[in-house]
């Protein structure tokens, strides 16, 4: 093992309180606005990374990271369905005013699929799900997408570090080689939304 790494793993707390450390990263990052300044997905990469240098088992990270992604998804969708009028006139809303539109326009576009995919796009992660709070989405289906999702996420990105096996640039390059198939994924889904809606709007000729 590497000294810097040996010496890193040595700061970091044991037990309940990594766990602790790793769920609320985990719920930080599904918050809007907050989740900007957490970079979650990269810390629960390196803590799936860290379980083949003995720290925590990998079943127990999957379940702290997706407890702490489903919650953080339900908070925020509770937030935006109760206080989203409120909140949006804070100055911190202000301030990623593009950012709030560009996460209402996803959602409009693409209604529940919007959420699933969210969790895999950082920017506008936190703010999907506050979103569809506004827009009073149906918790039910909310609840469904926001599921599926986070067990997704709880397993794919602790398991992009412990695939990465003892060299942490490998795992830095199965995290990018991973966004890049969700983003090929979303590509894929735009398309076909917007060749259907096409074909729809084409007039029947006779």
């Amino acid at each position: 093992m590497e000294y810097w790494l040996q010496q890193f793993i040595e700061l970091l707390p044991d037990g309940t309180t990594y766990l602790l450390v790793l769920f609320l990263v985990a719920f930080a990052e599904s918050l809007p606005m907050i989740g900007l300044l957490v970079p979650g997905s990269t810390l629960v990469v390196f803590a799936g990374f860290l379980v083949l240098h003995g720290k925590c088992s990998f079943i127990l990270l999957v379940a702290v990271t997706t407890s702490g992604a489903l919650l953080g998804d339900l908070f925020s969708f509770w937030m935006g369905f109760y206080y989203g009028s409120k909140l949006l006139k804070l100055r911190n809303f202000q301030k990623h005013h593009n950012l709030v539109n560009r996460a209402e326009y996803f959602f409009v576009d693409h209604g529940g699929k919007s959420i699933f995919f969210a969790r895999f796009l950082g920017p506008i992660r936190g703010i999907t799900p506050f979103i569809a709070g506004i827009s009073g989405m149906l918790g039910r289906p909310f609840c469904g997408y926001a599921l599926v999702s986070a067990i997704l996420w709880g397993i794919c990105y602790p398991g992009l570090g412990y695939l990465g096996g003892s060299s942490w640039q490998h795992a830095q390059s199965l995290s990018a080689k991973f966004g890049l198939v969700v983003l090929t994924l979303l590509i894929a889904t735009i398309l076909h939304y917007w060749i259907r809606r096409t074909f729809k709007k084409k007039p029947c000729t006779s």
